[in-house]
């Protein structure tokens, strides 16, 4: 049986695009605020692993979001 949408079209329009902007932002925001702490004590590692960090963290975020909207 197909799942049914509780709301309006409008309304999950605005869920499923709250959730895309909120995956972005946790792939960029790690990367970014590394690179800042990367100028503050002058390394160059914390940057590039705020951005694996992010996209690891983004990845299983959609996985799990997969794994919801593909249950019955």
């Amino acid at each position: 049986m197909p799942r049914r949408s509780s709301g309006s079209p409008i309304g999950e329009a605005f869920s499923w695009a709250s959730r895309i902007i909120a995956i972005g932002l946790t792939m960029f925001v790690p990367g970014v605020a590394g690179g800042w702490l990367d100028e503050r004590f002058g390394t160059r590692v914390i940057g590039p692993a705020g951005f694996v960090i992010g996209f690891v963290a983004a990845l299983a975020w959609l996985a799990t979001l997969g794994r919801k909207r593909r249950a019955p």
